[in-house]
């Protein structure tokens, strides 16, 4: 099996969207969406981006490699009503090749495409999908950055073996240099793209503790850590260092709730 479906169907990602909702709606609301756009969701989850877009009057698909997350996704239109306009499917960001060639007037990808295993293909297939003239949104963690997300994938990182031969970061998608050259390579000039710094906000109905234990319990990565700091019996200290991380980070004036900002790069790529 692919080992990034593996990842990503190993925990149940739809428990840490559940703090996304409010600042995917924000996202969305600020790409300039109107009624009858296209919008391709790419690394959909279950829907934190596609839902808001389809309720602004897009026609909305969503793709994402983890079949349960396609499912929530399915099932949260219906909750919605959107059934007709937002729909999802599963499908590989590394290659779109079910879909035809300028479909999309919007690709959109929060956090998703960033982890598929191979960043040219992936530059290279968004671009291919989307309409001369439209647009390419992506959201991507950036690489030691001092907020949440990037500190969560450092620490789970040094409890975890070393990756395997090849292996490619996501967090490169962090960095301008690497998204210009990968788009570059799909044929966008360095004038049709932006890249900016923007921040993210995690509203958990919880503890940072009973954060730091969500992630633990559904969130792919995270999880791999906590299996691997087991096996060396320091899974103690992998929960210390990162109830410390989120108990630092916490915003919120509210004993037992969480309000956790994390700095990501925004860019936008302009098809011509």
């Amino acid at each position: 099996m692919n080992p990034n479906k593996t990842l990503w169907e190993k925990g149940d990602f739809t428990r840490i969207a559940e703090s996304m909702r409010e600042n995917g709606e924000d996202i969305v609301r600020q790409a300039g969406i109107t009624p009858g756009m296209r919008v391709l969701d790419l690394g959909c989850g279950d829907g934190t981006t596609a839902i808001p877009a389809a309720k602004l009057g897009a026609n909305v698909l969503g793709v994402d490699i983890a079949s349960n997350l396609v499912a929530a996704g399915n099932r949260r239109a219906a909750q919605e009503g959107l059934s007709a306009t937002c729909h999802f499917l599963e499908g590989d960001a590394c290659d779109l090749g079910s879909i035809e060639n300028k479909t999309f007037d919007l690709v959109i990808s929060m956090f998703g495409a960033m982890f598929a295993p191979k960043p040219f293909d992936v530059a290279r297939e968004m671009v291919r999908v989307t309409k001369r003239g439209g647009r390419i949104i992506m959201g991507n963690w950036i690489p030691n950055d001092p907020t949440l997300v990037a500190q969560i994938l450092k620490i789970s990182a040094s409890y975890s073996p070393p990756p395997p031969e090849g292996f490619i970061s996501p967090m490169t998608w962090g960095s301008p240099t690497n998204v210009i050259e990968r788009f570059g390579e799909a044929g966008i000039a360095y004038e049709g793209i932006t890249c900016e710094r923007d921040s993210y906000l995690f509203d958990f109905k919880g503890s940072p503790a009973e954060f730091v234990d969500t992630f633990r319990q559904f969130y792919g990565p995270t999880m791999n850590a906590f299996d691997a700091a087991a096996k060396e019996g320091r899974t103690d200290a992998l929960r210390k260092e990162l109830v410390t991380l989120f108990e630092s980070q916490n915003l919120s004036q509210y004993p037992g709730t969480a309000l956790i900002p994390a700095t990501f790069l925004r860019v936008t790529v302009q098809v011509g």
